[in-house]
């Protein structure tokens, strides 16, 4: 289980552009990306993102708590693995993501595409900006 000292930190990207994540440096361009801002009931939009997140192909939920969660997806092929941690700061009104391939360099951009696949799901239901 997450330690709750430290439930609202994403692990951080590495060098390699294979991650994005909400909580990297915005003038990190090959990395960051927008964090999901919430529209209204922020469990309504936490319930949805963990709908939309197993809906994706080969991607499970393995650990959660009340507002974080870690998912593996795994490629089709390779059977490669990609990890996603996601927290929700109700406080803030935001939902911060990161997604990242375990090994290997590059992505092909899956990682962000992912999240942005995510993003339009949650649009969809109204439940983020």
């Amino acid at each position: 289980m997450a330690n709750p000292a430290t439930e609202k930190k994403l692990p951080l990207c590495p060098n390699s552009p294979n991650c994005v994540s909400t909580q990297a440096v915005v003038s990190d361009t090959q990395h960051f990306i927008a964090p999901f801002k919430i529209s209204g009931n922020p469990d309504e939009a936490w319930s949805a993102l963990k709908k939309a997140l197993i809906s994706q192909p080969r991607t499970i939920i393995t650990q959660e708590t009340e507002n974080s969660l870690h998912a593996e997806a795994t490629s089709l092929i390779f059977r490669f693995v990609d990890d996603i941690n996601v927290i929700l700061d109700a406080d803030a009104g935001l939902i911060h993501i990161r997604s990242a391939s375990r090994v290997g360099y590059g992505d092909f951009g899956v990682n962000r595409k992912r999240v942005e696949t995510l993003r339009a799901a949650l649009q969809k239901s109204r439940v983020i900006e």
